[in-house]
């Protein structure tokens, strides 16, 4: 229930508006394209590097918060996982949990 309890404030307010716009390269170079989307008070991206996609959903409701984590490379599902919370996440821990997505998934993705 704490898991984004960590979320700093400097990290919202200065890493996140540079990730908002929508689709960017996360490094110059990089094959990797990150799409996010506001979905209601949630979040959604979808990151993509050749047939590899990586997906997030932050679906934040009054009563509750649902995390949905995929993974596929083509049509195969490597990860398909969700969770949920029994409160609503914060603006600021919706943002933190999908910042925190993009950087596990850039630290894990293969280099080309």
């Amino acid at each position: 229930m704490y898991l984004w309890s960590r979320v700093t404030f400097l990290v919202a307010l200065f890493v996140l508006p540079c990730v908002i716009a929508f689709p960017i390269p996360l490094l110059a170079g990089d094959e990797l394209q990150v799409e996010i989307t506001k979905k209601g008070l949630g979040k959604e991206v979808v990151i993509t590097q050749g047939t590899r996609e990586w997906f997030m959903l932050v679906d934040v409701t009054p009563e509750n918060t649902v995390i949905v984590r995929q993974e596929k490379d083509g049509a195969q599902y490597l990860i398909d996982e969700s969770e949920t919370h029994d409160r609503p996440l914060a603006p600021i821990e919706v943002d933190g949990a999908i910042n925190d997505y993009v950087n596990s998934v850039k630290a894990r993705a293969p280099k080309k």
